[in-house]
């Protein structure tokens, strides 16, 4: 594979995680030749480290990557940082694993891990760890000579959590970025360099017990994510906008008797980033986003995703999840359903998830199984079940 065409594969990770996918499909069958091929006539918004939206976990993956508002766990570290202070356990963790483009390579792949600690009934911090390996990729020049490489993106967070009230909380989190797709690799006057940014999320979280025949429960949210300075493989004159997530969502829980319960989660998204970059500033680009679409209002509706799950527990021990995932077709035509189960037993847990496209495209997770383990531990010691 030429420098051109090796660029492009690990370049189109930059443009968008969807098309990352279209990407190696189009390598497999050698015939990348235009980076116009990798897009075709869709309006999708590209970012920079476009892993830093993909879900981490299995438990929110089955639920159609929806997670501000569920039930808080290990991972609210990622989805929601308000939410960890409402974990009812001292200190814990949960370690993830997906395996990215399984149908078609076997050294892909992403890890997460995360760890939280209560030090009062007001107040948590955690910290936590995603790692996205992209494999070994042959740079050439000439098609014989060359060098081996693998490129891969990580970023580390730090989280806190304040409860301000019994029902309502915020929580921040900031965040290293590092990029390395290409190394310090220079070719036909092309000079690559590992990229590097830093970044914030914001989040509130409002929940609330209902009074009526059954216990139910009533939970909202919202977060900014990936709040920060836009980031660049070469030099100053090439950025590219961090994927800035605005979400907002839903999550009502009612137990149907003193064994079963259900919740029923709704999530909005919409990326914070211009529909075409034109060198905007990071607060004109994040506050222009919801008025820049070249189409107007309809093209800006686009843009938002939608995200859907039911979350099934039995004696809070077993768990089953159902979940879609909606995007516009012009704004990258993601579309699936999800699948998941779940076990909990003392201290520790178990999630795994499945992903099953529905718009007849290929899919960078389809047919792959995700798996998270976790675990919670009161200062006690005591047995108490995990809660979720």
């Amino acid at each position: 594979m030429n420098f051109r065409a090796a660029l492009l594969t690990v370049v189109s990770s930059v443009a968008s995680w969807q098309c990352l996918a279209d990407n190696f499909y189009l390598h497999v069958a050698d015939t990348i030749n235009d980076p116009n091929q990798l897009l075709g006539s869709q309006k999708a918004i590209t970012t920079a480290v476009p892993f830093l939206s993909i879900s981490p976990d299995a438990r929110h993956a089955a639920l159609g990557d929806a997670g501000v508002a569920t039930s808080p766990d290990a991972n609210s570290t990622y989805w929601n940082a308000a939410k960890l202070v409402y974990i009812d356990k001292a200190y814990g963790g949960s370690i993830s694993y997906t395996p990215w483009l399984g149908k078609i390579v076997n050294d892909m792949s992403i890890a997460y891990l995360t760890g939280f600690y209560k030090f009062s009934k007001e107040q948590a911090v955690a910290v936590s760890f995603k790692y996205f390996d992209l494999g070994d990729i042959f740079f050439t020049d000439d098609g014989v000579n060359g060098t081996n490489f693998n490129p891969r993106e990580f970023a580390l967070d730090g989280t806190y959590s304040r409860m301000l009230t019994q029902n309502f909380s915020l929580g921040l989190t900031a965040r290293y970025i590092h990029s390395n797709l290409t190394g310090y690799f220079s070719s036909g006057g092309t000079d690559a360099q590992p990229g590097n940014s830093v970044a914030v999320d914001l989040g509130v979280f409002y929940t609330k017990t209902l009074q009526n025949a059954r216990n139910s429960n009533l939970s909202l949210g919202a977060q900014i994510s990936n709040i920060g300075a836009k980031l660049t493989y070469t030099d100053n004159a090439n950025k590219n906008f961090l994927p800035t997530t605005l979400r907002v969502g839903s999550a009502f829980t009612t137990e149907l008797d003193p064994y079963n319960s259900l919740t029923f989660i709704l999530d909005f998204s919409k990326l914070m980033v211009p529909t075409i970059d034109e060198g905007q500033s990071l607060l004109g680009g994040m506050f222009g986003s919801f008025t820049d679409a070249p189409g107007g209002f309809k093209e800006e509706m686009h843009e938002i995703m939608l995200s859907a799950g039911m979350e099934y527990w039995y004696n809070k021990t077993f768990a089953a999840r159902l979940g879609y995932f909606l995007e516009a077709k012009d704004k990258g035509n993601r579309k699936y359903m999800t699948l998941g189960l779940g076990f909990r037993k003392d201290r520790f847990g178990i999630d795994v998830a499945y992903l099953v496209p529905t718009n007849q495209r290929e899919h960078p997770l389809a047919e792959t199984l995700r798996f998270s383990l976790l675990f919670q531990i009161n200062k006690s010691n005591s047995e108490d079940s995990v809660t979720d």
